[in-house]
């Protein structure tokens, strides 16, 4: 059974991203979230095919300055992780500012149309016999002897062995209801920029690395509109767990002023041509981040299964594609339950 607060599976976190297919680029500084990427990026192309925009080159382009890694290391890090690199074509090189860019480079790497994702795993779901529930919210979740727990919802209850929390930005709103112990973790509520590209970046993802720069990508759920975000101006203001601040509050009642000016001044200092963009609209989400993240930029899964209560378990991934990394451990720990 599936129970989703909104009237729709994926219109949250799911939706509102780059919806980049990460292939372990954008971590420089995590060889390890880097080499799941790379693993993880073939098993979702090929698993969700028919979700995937495989038409738009991807380039990566390397600072002069304020860059937290060098051409050459970013080279070295993609031999690391498997993930093929080329140097960018000449006409390519010439939309981009030279004093200020180092390098630039065509990498392999798509989006998705989290639409299309959606129906589709609508599809599998219903195909695999999984009840949904949709526009319905869990009050709480009551532990029971025998490791059972019960599943409070507004009109009813249910009782299962095992419970699997994939809130995103709300499970310590629900572990706290439950009185389970919560997880250390930083939130911000951020903006994604969506824009008209202009005609020299039609059909072209462009990112930035590495540090306070910007990214902008196609993005197939709205046509033939791209997503602009930037590290400096996206997430508008954040809070650490601690702070007992309700994800969903702010959601509801936080002011949404768009900071789309400020990311195309910046960026149009090393891409010039993103000046002749036009700003359409702005996607606004809390975004969840580990506190670990800060320092290495990595993107760990979450995968927390509560020691007093093991039918309990929380999920959290940074990255679509990660899921596999727990479909991985939750296959591990059924075939040891049927071992014994």
């Amino acid at each position: 059974m599936l129970v989703e607060r909104e009237q729709h599976l994926m219109t949250r976190a799911s939706l509102v991203n780059q919806a980049r297919i990460h292939r372990g680029y954008h971590y420089p500084r995590s060889v390890l979230t880097g080499m799941r990427s790379a693993a993880n990026f073939s098993r979702f192309v090929e698993d969700f095919a028919v979700c995937v925009n495989r038409a738009a080159p991807s380039l990566y382009a390397i600072a002069r300055r304020q860059s937290n890694v060098t051409s050459s290391q970013f080279r070295r890090f993609c031999e690391i992780i498997g993930a093929p690199l080329e140097a960018a074509p000449a006409h390519i090189h010439r939309l981009f500012d030279k004093e200020m860019i180092e390098d630039v480079f065509l990498v392999e790497e798509h989006t998705f149309n989290a639409l299309l994702l959606r129906s589709e795993m609508e599809r599998r779901l219903l195909e695999s016999g999984v009840r949904i529930e949709t526009a319905t919210s869990v009050e709480r979740l009551v532990p029971l002897p025998g490791h059972r727990v019960r599943v409070v919802m507004p009109d009813r209850t249910v009782e299962t062995n095992t419970v699997l929390i994939c809130c995103y930005a709300s499970i310590n709103a629900l572990l706290e209801r439950s009185g389970l112990e919560t997880v250390p973790m930083r939130h911000e509520f951020v903006e994604m920029a969506l824009i008209e590209p202009a005609p020299a970046l039609r059909n072209i993802g462009v990112t930035l690395m590495c540090g306070p720069f910007f990214s902008t990508l196609p993005f197939p759920s709205r046509g033939d509109l791209h997503t602009l975000s930037h590290v400096r101006y996206t997430p508008h203001y954040a809070w650490s767990s601690d702070e007992s601040v309700d994800a969903d509050r702010v959601q509801e009642g936080a002011e949404r002023k768009s900071r789309y000016a400020a990311m195309i001044r910046d960026a149009a200092r090393y891409l010039p041509v993103i000046k002749s963009s036009r700003y359409v609209d702005s996607l606004w989400e809390v975004k969840a981040i580990l506190p670990r993240s800060d320092s290495d930029d990595s993107r760990p899964i979450l995968f927390v299964q509560h020691t007093d209560r093991p039918a309990i378990v929380s999920i959290m991934g940074a990255k679509i594609d990660n899921v596999y990394d727990a479909c991985d451990v939750l296959d591990t720990q059924r075939n040891q339950r049927a071992a014994i």
